[in-house]
């Protein structure tokens, strides 16, 4: 028979110490053991996050999940080289003659080298890296002829003009100076904010078959507001938003599109905007079409048709926007950073997505791009000059581009009828932002916004 004496050795005393230590690290750490979201930052909901960081959230596990930032953009940029940097200076003075001189001289790379002209490239194949690109004769291919119609306006200037905010309220920012006349916040509201007399696209949310807010907020956004712009989903195809696969994503656009006519027969109905117009992002939408054709017997009907436009890396775990759901590739095309803002890459996207449309009878609907802008941070190449230099010329090309063959004959058979500048305000992506999110004060950029849209709608 043991004495009491015998369980208190110093082997027994040091196990149970070791037991009553992991017991208390395990009751700490609870949630990230069951795999539980931890939540909003203190003082701040989750609907008050920019609208990346909506869709993920990092457990605190040995084998943590990417952030939101570490999944788009490397934390570990390559060192820099003249040929990695756009030019820090325009190669032409700016439309409205910008504010060069008004950024910091920090940040101007110094004594770089303006790049040679990039060639247009052909079409990209999967797995194809953006440099390997095939002879400038295909170049032609990328270039929308000259239209007759191009006069012709469907829209207003201020219509066409539009900026996503990704920290609302919208409000709380001078934004009507800017002279958009849309914006879109992620969201579905009754009662919008209009400043300036903006117009609000309403958004419903989804992961995976459901969706948010519920069908009660849905309806009475409807009936407050007919005639709306509705966008359902947002970009379905990337795995930390909406997150939806081919068959997910039909059922819940053919249940919300059939509420919302019913409701609001006078309303608009967009499809969720893919992140990039790629081949693999392209199937995906055909997987869709063909899954709704499948699962109604009837073709998918859509009022507008809605892309984000941005240039970043396809291919599994890696940078960039990773491989959509319900696709088994493992690449699709393989950007470079120094390919984010490369002008001739991003109206090559545009041109490729119109001739999609045009090869489903989809040319005669509207073209709307919902966002895009530049995501990665100045030190990886693209200081503020760069920034305002790609945001007038993917203005000059949204308000000029025609063709015969591909464009919306309604409005002279431009390419694209409408646009939103990625972000009025956002702390995880600040680059483009138009606003600062901590003093609510204009940037340089949002003064370069405001001076190109008054030049137009001068008289």
């Amino acid at each position: 028979m043991r004495r009491p004496s015998d369980f208190f050795t110093a082997k027994n005393i040091l196990a149970a110490a070791m037991l009553l230590v992991g017991a208390l690290l395990i009751i700490r750490n609870w949630s990230a053991v069951m795999g539980l979201p931890a939540g909003a930052p203190e003082g701040q909901s989750p609907e008050d996050t920019s609208q990346q960081s909506r869709q993920v959230e990092t457990p605190a596990t040995p084998k943590a999940m990417p952030t939101v930032v570490e999944r788009l953009i490397p934390t570990q940029p390559p060192t820099p080289s003249p040929s990695s940097f756009p030019s820090p200076l325009p190669s032409h003075p700016p439309k409205l003659g910008g504010t060069e001189g008004d950024a910091p001289p920090s940040a101007i790379p110094p004594s770089l080298p303006t790049p040679a002209l990039r060639q247009a490239p052909g079409p990209l194949a999967q797995g194809q890296r953006a440099q390997d690109a095939a002879s400038p004769q295909q170049a032609e291919e990328l270039t929308p002829s000259p239209s007759q119609e191009a006069q012709a306006s469907l829209f207003s200037t201020r219509e066409r003009f539009g900026i996503g905010v990704a920290l609302p309220p919208v409000d709380q920012y001078d934004a009507g100076r800017l002279g958009a006349g849309w914006y879109v916040a992620w969201r579905v509201t009754p009662d919008p904010l209009r400043p300036n007399g903006m117009e609000f696209v309403q958004m419903v949310r989804l992961a995976g078959r459901s969706y948010r807010p519920d069908i009660d907020t849905i309806g009475a956004a409807a009936d407050a507001n007919p005639g709306s712009l509705w966008i359902i989903g947002n970009e379905p195809d990337v795995l930390w938003q909406d997150n939806a696969t081919p068959t997910e994503y039909a059922q819940v656009y053919h249940d919300l599109y059939t509420f919302l006519k019913d409701r609001d027969p006078s309303c608009r109905v967009a499809i969720g905007g893919i992140s990039q117009p790629t081949p693999l992002r392209l199937e995906y939408l055909d997987m869709i079409l063909e899954t709704y054709q499948r699962l109604y017997d009837q073709k998918m009907p859509v009022d507008a048709w809605n892309i984000h436009a941005f240039i970043l890396r396809e291919e599994r775990d890696s940078w960039g926007i990773d491989i959509p759901p319900g696709i088994s590739d493992d690449t699709g095309v393989l950007y470079e950073i120094e390919d984010h803002d490369d002008l001739e890459l991003f109206k090559r996207q545009i041109v490729d997505f119109r001739r999609w449309m045009e090869e489903r009878d989809e040319r005669r609907k509207p073209l709307i791009v919902s966002e895009y802008g530049i995501l990665m941070p100045a030190d990886y190449g693209f200081p503020y000059e760069a920034v305002r230099d790609f945001m007038y010329e993917t203005f000059d090309y949204f308000l000029t581009a025609a063709d015969e063959s591909l464009g919306y004959p309604a409005d002279g058979n431009r390419l694209v009828q409408r646009w939103a500048w990625y972000s009025l305000s956002d702390r995880l992506y600040p680059t483009s932002n138009l606003f600062d999110p901590e003093t609510k004060e204009i940037t340089p950029l949002g003064i370069d916004y405001q001076k190109y849209v008054e030049g137009l709608l001068a008289p």
